[in-house]
């Protein structure tokens, strides 16, 4: 029973899974009603990087806090008008 319990993750690593991937949904959502395709791409990493990333709390918090720098400043950023 001890192995099982040490193979889940923590509660901090699921709710910043929880709280990122909502983030990226919205992102996601932004950047496709808005045609940024920037935003769009990063939403769908900031809702599937935890896959990758496996049960490091501190990997997860600091990839997601970068993704979601990376979207904001992507959102401000002036679109180019071709």
């Amino acid at each position: 029973m001890q192995l099982l319990l040490s193979l889940l993750p923590s509660p901090a690593y699921i709710i910043g899974t929880i709280i990122f991937g909502i983030f990226g949904m919205l992102a996601f959502y932004y950047g496709r009603k808005k045609k940024q395709p920037r935003v769009k791409w990063l939403g769908i990493a900031l809702m599937f990087y935890p896959y990758l990333i496996g049960t490091d709390t501190w990997l997860l918090y600091g990839a997601g806090i970068a993704l979601c720098i990376a979207t904001v400043v992507s959102m401000r950023l002036p679109r180019n008008q071709g």
